[in-house]
């Protein structure tokens, strides 16, 4: 049996408005904190390979919920009258298959103890920060590390014969 990748589902607003840098940014414009979450999220998605579902709370506006892809992402906008509680509870329900775990990012308690009495795993607002930021420095020192093991990439592909053409030419001979 082939293994299908892990889920995770984040209650988007939520989030925004447990995160520091992202409630500040809220007050500049709700759009700019959004983007800068789903910015954050898909470079977690990449670099952990889960698929991640990004869900706005949209019941006050009237339609029929929006979904959409932005940086591999799944970006979800609830039905009219549908909070981003329920639509995570059914979206528990419908993605839960056997070798798969389903995490749900909130910091509403009673959001986190109803998707895990549905089978998916908890995560605060704050241990996914937490995660997020060491996936980033785990990023930050890898490229470093491969950045200081290549002292100079012409060194691989430069003969002996053109690099001492170009030492005289440097000493004007």
């Amino acid at each position: 049996m082939s293994r299908h990748r892990d889920i995770l589902l984040v209650d988007g607003y939520n989030i925004i408005g447990a995160w520091p840098d992202l409630e500040r940014l809220k007050e500049v414009g709700l759009e700019e904190a959004r983007d800068r979450l789903l910015d954050l999220l898909a470079d977690y998605q990449g670099f952990t390979g889960m698929q991640i579902y990004v869900i706005f709370d949209a019941h006050q506006v009237p339609g029929l919920g929006a979904s959409y892809h932005q940086h591999q992402l799944t970006v979800l906008y609830t039905k009219e009258k549908e909070t981003a509680d329920e639509c995570i509870e059914r979206l528990v329900v419908e993605l839960t298959r056997r070798g798969r775990n389903i995490y749900v990012a909130t910091s509403d308690l009673v959001e986190q103890h109803v998707a895990f009495g549905k089978g998916a795993l908890r995560v605060s607002a704050r241990e996914l920060l937490i995660n997020i930021e060491q996936n980033q420095k785990a990023i930050n020192t890898k490229v470093k590390s491969e950045n200081t093991n290549k002292r100079n990439s012409l060194d691989d592909i430069v003969s002996l014969d053109v690099w001492s053409r170009l030492e005289k030419m440097r000493r004007g001979e």
